[in-house]
């Protein structure tokens, strides 16, 4: 009994060591064993890019297209209505010739003195020892003839104060000018004759 018991203890104390083995095992030719392989996600990311450059280009594509009808379809209506507005274009510019003719001619008439209303003006106004004896209206002013009755010394400042007169009258105003350029005693009434000149205000120009 006793040699059995001992050779029973020495199997059980003998160290459980595996077996070696060299690994011939090469892992770049070994299967990919995976279930989901790497290859996949790649494929897919990059399908997924291609179809959304070629959604994103298709789009562009059509957009462009439906700008390329719209600017085909305006340039048709541009056509089509160029000559009507070729020839409203040219009646407008018929119409500034004609609004221009008229302007210039209501500017001339503006601009000349009605000589029934200044004869009016300047007989109501007109001093009483003072008489017009000639009353010429020529484009650059008025040229008045007077006889101013009273003694010498008198006469002369009446003809002063008339024309201080006129520089004042504001129904004038398009005259800028009141001078007297000659006078002289008359022999046979002894009156003092005066010779008077307004000049006429250009029609742009503004009394200040």
């Amino acid at each position: 009994m006793l040699p059995f018991l001992k050779k029973k203890s020495e199997a059980a104390a003998a160290p459980l060591v595996p077996p070696w083995h060299p690994n011939f095992r090469n892992y770049e030719k070994l299967p990919d064993i995976k279930v989901v392989r790497t290859a996949f996600f790649v494929n897919g990311a990059a399908l997924t890019l291609a179809a959304s450059l070629l959604i994103y280009f298709g789009s562009q594509e059509w957009t462009l297209h439906g700008l390329n009808a719209q600017v085909a379809e305006a340039q048709q209506k541009i056509d089509h209505d160029k000559s009507g507005s070729d020839q409203a274009v040219a009646l407008y510019k018929k119409f500034q010739a004609e609004e221009a003719k008229i302007a210039e001619v209501d500017t001339f008439v503006k601009s000349r003195l009605l000589v029934s209303d200044l004869i009016v003006h300047l007989g109501k106004t007109l001093p009483p020892n003072i008489a017009i004896d000639n009353f010429d209206l020529r484009d650059t002013g008025l040229s008045l003839r007077l006889t101013v009755r009273g003694a010498p010394e008198a006469a002369a400042g009446y003809a002063t104060a008339y024309i201080d007169q006129l520089r004042a009258d504001k129904e004038l105003a398009r005259f800028d000018d009141f001078t007297a350029t000659n006078s002289s005693r008359n022999a046979t009434t002894g009156r003092l004759a005066v010779e008077m000149l307004l000049h006429l205000r250009p029609a742009s120009a503004k009394k200040p």
